[in-house]
């Protein structure tokens, strides 16, 4: 059999095979250069950009828990100028597709920051309306359809030329209507999911971990969460939407949340995601993306699959959780 085609199109992006590094856990991918073979990944998603620089919160930042990982980074970053003259030049040495993260505490600040990523080399915008870790801004505008179709109005007019993949969270209540307002107001793909909000507490000191409390829960715990919800939210945008209905092509899924192997990254594809990020495993196995990108490569060889599109079966499973084939 000839050699499965693994590349896929996000949004008119072309990534030469469906793994990407997730946004928070890759740096700017230049960190991990001289330990894994950055180049053969589909995409890297830079860490997340603020118009204006950042320093991150205070105390506690990351905190081991079973089967996951805990996080309140708090978006430290050098601002989006300094990150495209300084790290950008770089990035586009590396050869993956470049996905620049945009994140803000207001409407006002988005807007200023996709304005510079518009004009800047990145080949799509995702934008961030999902982290937990900030106290403005962030997680705040991806929990409400009106609010996140709002911003995502607000980024699509002043990033005119870039696609737009929206990052929803876990914590709305409707992750499919929140999916709809922002398709409406101008979105070209879907990540999905970011981290969880949680928590932890210091029994010694008798105290949260975290100076903020909540923080973000990633890693294997929730997977099986993070797969579900891509599995109905595809459902609902391609089988069931009826502002969706008459879109000739729906919007595509990146799936993510505690990907660490193979099989784990073909049970997203086959819910209905087109490509998948991969986040936490790259701290406690930096090689887990390349060794993901060869399992895909010979599941689909031993399955005499040519292309990425043939392991979606979600197809055969109408309605956003129905799991009964046919019905």
């Amino acid at each position: 059999m000839d050699k499965p085609d693994l590349s896929v199109r996000i949004a008119g992006v072309l990534l030469q095979n469906p793994v990407i590094a997730a946004s928070g856990c890759f740096g700017y991918g230049n960190e991990y250069a001289e330990i894994i073979e950055v180049s053969s990944l589909g995409g890297i998603c830079t860490k997340g950009l603020t118009f204006k620089p950042r320093g991150g919160n205070r105390g506690e930042r990351l905190y081991e828990t079973p089967a996951g990982l805990l996080n309140s980074i708090g978006l430290e970053n050098p601002g989006i100028e300094a990150f495209i003259e300084k790290e950008l030049p770089r990035m586009r040495t590396l050869g993956p597709a470049l996905i620049a993260n945009l994140s803000g505490g207001d409407m006002d600040e988005y807007a200023q920051g996709a304005r510079l990523l518009d004009d800047s080399a990145v080949d799509m915008i995702e934008l961030n309306i999902s982290c937990p870790n900030v106290r403005s801004g962030g997680m705040a505008f991806g929990l409400d359809g009106e609010r996140a179709a709002a911003l995502t109005a607000v980024v699509r007019k002043a990033a005119a030329h870039k696609p737009l993949m929206v990052k929803l969270s876990p914590n709305a209540p409707d992750i499919a209507a929140v999916a709809r307002a922002c398709a409406d107001a101008g979105a070209d793909a879907f990540s999905l999911v970011n981290t969880f909000k949680a928590m932890a507490i210091d029994t010694e000191r008798r105290r949260p971990v975290f100076d903020n409390v909540g923080a973000g829960l990633s890693g294997p715990a929730i997977r099986p969460l993070a797969l579900r919800m891509v599995w109905e939210l595809y459902g609902a945008l391609h089988m069931q939407s009826p502002r969706g209905a008459n879109r000739s092509k729906p919007l595509p899924i990146v799936g993510l949340g505690g990907i660490a192997w193979a099989n784990d990254a073909l049970e997203f594809l086959m819910a209905g995601a087109v490509a998948v990020q991969v986040g936490s495993a790259s701290f406690a196995r930096p090689p887990s993306m390349t060794e993901i990108i060869a399992g895909i490569g010979e599941y689909m060889r031993a399955h005499g699959l040519k292309t990425t599109a043939e392991l979606n079966i979600r197809e055969s499973y109408p309605g956003p959780g129905d799991s009964t084939p046919g019905a």
